[in-house]
């Protein structure tokens, strides 16, 4: 089968098509044909090897997180899924989605695709929309409380402020000049352009004494003090990149990343099916420019996701 390898640890500009061995779907797996994937950070830190101390690959590594395709083969014992079923997968930081095949745990991180969504949209959603749901359960916001995205214009940040406004929440996010538009259709109440204002004292602007919780997707380390001082007192900080335990005026903190509690996946679909949950797609590539489509990913700032159709 022909896939985009990184042959070793290097820079983007390494990656090559390759012809594999179609995989073999083991126990409890299913071989799905690829229709289309989509593009997040960590494929670029799994290709350049700057997650090589926590999660090692091995070479020629297919990077690629997100599914959407067919079952063509099902393994012994997976019974969630038959030949011909649409599904979508978040399937692990070394799962190789970038190929015309790939394996696929029958598990709840795998879903089947309503036929309301393109291939494209279907690959668009697992990482984005169970990430962002993952970070709303730590955010712990009370009923009627408010919350700061930072980062919302990305890919888990889109799905973050829809599913806080979904929550009856209100949502301050942040994002640059043009944005306003955008972020206000999935649901922000209020943007804040980062490059313009100070974040924290126009956060506690609108909301006077400061948000109950802020979600942070674009920083980490001491560098997420910055966006803690938008908190109010004794207020949260959440993030799926790390950092210190807890902040001034007794701000704590939360970190996480994705997870796939049973029947998650299945409902994030169906919700997008029926229109309650937008997919926002900055551009779709053909899987002979995913190469190219990881240099344009890694080099600018995208607004959503970048697809890979096959």
């Amino acid at each position: 089968m022909k896939a985009l390898v990184a042959p070793a640890y290097g820079p983007l500009e390494n990656l090559e098509f390759a012809d594999l061995p179609k995989p073999v779907p083991g126990p409890g797996q299913v071989l799905v044909r690829l229709q289309a994937a989509a593009l997040n950070p960590v494929d670029k830190a799994l290709v350049t090897g700057a997650m090589r101390n926590v999660v090692p690959v091995r070479h020629p590594f297919v990077p690629g997180v997100d599914i959407s395709g067919v079952v063509e083969a099902v393994g012994e014992g997976a019974t969630r899924f038959a030949v011909g079923d649409p599904v979508i997968a978040w399937n692990g930081v070394t799962s190789g989605a970038l190929a015309e095949y790939a394996v696929v745990a029958d598990a709840p991180s795998a879903a089947r695709r309503p036929a309301e969504l393109t291939p494209a949209q279907g690959a668009a959603l697992p990482t984005g929309a169970l990430t962002a749901a993952a970070l709303m359960d730590l955010a712990r916001v009370p009923d009627g409380g408010s919350v700061l995205v930072v980062g919302a214009t990305g890919g888990i940040g889109t799905y973050a402020v829809q599913l806080a406004r979904q929550a009856g929440l209100t949502v301050l996010a942040t994002g640059r000049a043009g944005d306003e538009d955008f972020l206000r259709r999935l649901g922000a109440h209020h943007v804040l352009d980062h490059q313009a204002v100070d974040l924290a004292e126009e956060a506690h602007r609108l909301v006077p004494g400061g948000v109950d919780t802020v979600l942070d997707l674009a920083h980490a380390g001491p560098a997420l003090a910055t966006t803690a001082a938008a908190a109010r007192e004794a207020g949260l900080v959440v993030s799926p990149l790390g950092g210190p335990p807890a902040f001034d005026r007794g701000v704590t903190a939360s970190y996480g990343g994705t997870v796939t509690p049973e029947g998650r996946l299945a409902d994030l679909a169906e919700r997008a099916a029926k229109g309650e949950l937008r997919i926002e797609i900055e551009s779709t590539y053909a899987f002979d420019d995913a190469r190219q489509a990881l240099l344009d990913f890694a080099s600018r700032r995208i607004r959503g996701k970048v697809a890979v159709t096959f």
